[in-house]
């Protein structure tokens, strides 16, 4: 059998290759991008506008990264909590669902609402997670998410009503889902103490999530002040990323709420997207290894340029965390973010390392220039210091991505609301056959 797989592998290689040349002769958008890297246009939306540059007569100007949910800068929510001394994910949960700020009395009956609902229905997490663990908490919560259709009393119904219904039992029951299914793997394939927190209907999402992969469910304000602030950032980036895509694409077929929102996990767990952070956190584990001195500039630098010359690193030439498709100048969410990290390290004792990620943002521009030959506008995007403040969180590195779905959540569940509520058309471009017409052959006749 081994050998016959080889031999149809070959045959598979030797017929899915298309000449880079095809692509520009019939205009074809290679990741619905143009030319010049901007997405293509394909829809409208009112729910979040990621702004990096400005287009001007065909030209793209670089300017500091802006993130709004629903015209509101998230960094002014972000403020706002912090200023308060509250916890904000609740209520850009509610900004991106409904499409206005809450009232108090809104907010609180939100977030009564998803504290209600944290409980996962009976017999599923042992049925669904502890009798069936996973290796990849990603691959059990997009598993989680198709079973809980069974679980729906009305799972087709696509209702403004019915689809907020689903947005809230979702966004409340994503942390339970992600801690219970990582208490299984350690459990199961670690063979350590299985510990099961019931979730608490009084806590915010980001305090319940720490209380739940805690074994002695303890953390400090800061710790669930940094992992909020990391969850609101993440709530939604435009309806063009992967995952947000994704769930329009799905939900333009008519299918369920569970059935789009799995598809928008699996797409999330994938490195190009929601994995990049775990790219990053490879590449710092392999820099400080190497680098002697770290606050040694010079030092840093070679070895970033030895990673872009594919000599250092995993040979992709890439430095991980540089770089975004929108932003040029800063990406809002890392610049809160590395503020945030910076406040975390100084209470943790991590600063010398805090020093080598700023020193990574610093340089790495110069050095690709210097390899590449050529200028580029390069900012830090937040991969670069999320999987870093979730260390210093002592977030398990099997948690880092399934806390970007927890938080992203939100965002899917109000594609899926607008493109159902809105569009009309199911979504269907265009792909050019570029195989010429074949006779067929008779199976005696067939020589390979």
């Amino acid at each position: 059998m081994q050998q016959s797989f080889k031999e149809f592998s070959e045959r598979v290689r030797a017929n899915y290759k298309i000449a880079p040349e095809m692509y520009s002769r019939y205009n074809a958008k290679r990741g619905l991008r143009n030319a010049d890297g901007t997405g293509v246009l394909v829809g409208l939306t009112n729910i979040g506008n990621v702004h990096g540059y400005i287009a001007d007569e065909g030209d793209k100007i670089p300017d500091a990264g802006c993130l709004r949910y629903r015209g509101v800068d998230v960094a002014s929510i972000i403020d706002s909590c912090v200023a308060e001394d509250r916890f904000g994910y609740e209520e850009a949960a509610f900004l991106l669902l409904c499409g206005g700020l809450p009232t108090k009395r809104e907010l609180e009956n939100f977030k009564k609402a998803i504290g209600q609902n944290r409980e996962l229905p009976e017999n599923f997490t042992e049925d669904m997670i502890l009798k069936a663990p996973s290796r990849d908490i990603m691959n059990k919560l997009a598993r989680s998410v198709l079973t809980l259709y069974s679980y729906d009393a009305d799972p087709d119904t696509t209702s403004v009503d019915n689809l907020l219904r689903q947005a809230i039992e979702l966004i409340a029951r994503f942390p339970t889902i992600a801690a219970y299914a990582y208490q299984a793997k350690i459990h199961y394939f670690d063979k350590k103490s299985l510990v099961i927190h019931s979730p608490r209907e009084d806590l915010s999402n980001a305090e319940n999530f720490l209380y739940m992969i805690r074994q002695n469910n303890e953390y400090s304000k800061l710790e669930a002040r940094v992992l909020d602030t990391a969850l609101i950032l993440h709530a939604e980036h435009g309806g063009g990323n992967n995952s947000a895509f994704t769930t329009r694409v799905v939900s333009s077929s008519g299918t369920d709420t569970y059935s789009a929102i799995a598809a928008a996990v699996c797409s999330l767990k994938g490195p190009r997207h929601g994995g990049a952070n775990n790219k990053v956190m490879a590449m710092m584990s392999e820099i400080e290894e190497n680098v002697k001195d770290w606050s040694n500039d010079t030092e840093v630098r070679n070895y970033l340029i030895n990673i872009l010359k594919k000599e250092a690193g995993d040979g992709s030439g890439l430095i991980y965390g540089m770089g975004h498709a929108i932003y040029t100048i800063s990406d809002p969410r890392a610049v809160i973010l590395k503020s945030m990290a910076e406040e975390l390290a100084k209470e943790k004792g991590y600063m010398p390392e805090f020093y080598l990620y700023d020193a990574i943002e610093r340089l790495t521009q110069g050095a690709f220039e210097e390899v590449r030959g050529k200028q580029k506008v390069m900012c830090a995007n937040v991969d670069l210091y999320s999987g870093f403040v979730y260390k210093m969180l002592d977030i398990p590195k099997e948690l880092y991505t399934p806390i970007f779905a927890l938080s992203r959540i939100a965002g899917w569940c109000a594609h899926r609301i607008e493109e159902t509520v809105v569009e009309s058309k199911i979504i269907r471009p265009a792909y050019k056959s570029v195989t010429g017409k074949r006779d067929y052959q008779k199976i005696q006749d067939r020589i390979y």
